[in-house]
C-alpha cells in the first residue's frame, strides 16, 4: 500500500520527526546553497544532509553506477543503519530514519514508535528492515499525518512520484549515501565531523552534474536547534 508523498518542508518534516520521539533540541533547516559561506551558516553540528532530487533518466544511470562500484568494492559497512523500501512514496521518512538510526550517539530518543522501530530492526539485514516498516503501523500513521501539513497539494497514493529522497551521514571515518532505493549503504569516500559538510555538498554536485539543466534539487540539514 503505498503512502501520501511526505514534502521537502523543514517545519513539516521537524514535526514527523519529534512526534516519533527526536527531542525538540534537533531540528532540519533548508541548506540554501553549497558554497562554503552558505554551508558556514548552518547551525553546527550537522549530523545529516538530505537531498531531494528530480528521478530521470541521468539519474537513473548514476544509481546504478553507484551500485555497480560498491558492489566491485567488496567494501559494504553492515555497521551503517540502512533500510530498503518497499512502500512506495515512503522515502521521505526513510531519509529521517537513516538520518536519525545513524546519530544515536549524538541524539537520545524517547521512547516512541522511531526509538521502538530501530531497536527492533538494528540486528536486521536492510532488506529486512524495509519489511518491518511496511507493518509499521505508529510511523505510517505519523507519515500520513504530516504529508498532509505541506504547503503543496499531497499527491494521491496512485500518482506518479517522479522526486525521491536520499540522506548522507559520516560514519566510521567516512561519508554515506543511504537510499532506500539502493541495496546497501555508498561509501563516497573519507569524511569526519570537521569535513563532512564538504563531502557532502561533492556528492550533491555530482548529482546535480549529471543533469545541469535540472534545478529541482532541495537540501536540508539535520542540525541542534537555535
Amino acid at each position: 500500500m503505498s503512502w501520501i508523498t511526505l514534502e521537502c518542508n523543514p517545519e513539516v518534516m521537524e514535526k514527523l520527526l519529534h512526534k516519533l520521539g527526536v527531542p525538540n533540541k534537533w531540528g532540519l533547516v533548508d541548506v540554501y546553497g553549497l558554497d562554503p559561506e552558505l554551508l558556514a551558516i548552518l547551525p553546527k553540528p550537522v549530523l545529516a544532509i538530505i537531498l531531494l532530487y528530480p528521478v530521470n533518466l541521468n539519474t537513473e544511470t548514476f544509481k546504478s553506477e553507484l551500485e555497480s562500484k560498491e558492489r566491485e568494492s567488496g567494501a559494504i559497512n553492515d555497521k551503517v543503519y540502512h533500510l530498503m523500501q518497499y512502500v512506495p512514496n515512503a522515502c521521505g521518512t526513510i531519509a529521517l530514519i537513516h538520518s536519525i538510526a545513524n546519530n544515536l550517539n549524538h541524539i537520545e530518543l524517547e521512547d516512541g514508535d522511531l526509538k521502538k522501530f530501530i531497536e527492533e530492526t538494528k540486528d536486521l539485514d536492510s532488506s529486512e528492515r524495509g519489511k518491518k516498516l511496511i507493518d509499521a503501523e505508529g510511523i505510517r500513521s505519523t507519515h500520513e499525518d504530516f504529508a498532509q501539513e505541506g504547503q503543496t497539494e499531497a499527491n494521491s497514493e496512485e500518482e506518479k512520484i517522479l522526486y525521491h529522497f536520499i540522506t548522507f551521514v559520516q560514519r566510521d571515518g567516512s561519508i554515506y549515501e543511504l537510499d532506500g532505493r539502493k541495496p546497501y549503504p555508498i561509501n563516497h569516500g573519507s569524511s569526519d565531523p570537521s569535513t563532512f559538510l564538504n563531502d557532502a555538498a561533492r556528492v550533491c554536485r555530482e548529482y546535480m552534474s549529471r543533469d545541469p539543466e535540472e534545478v529541482r534539487f532541495t537540501l536540508v540539514a539535520l542540525a541542534p536547534k537555535d
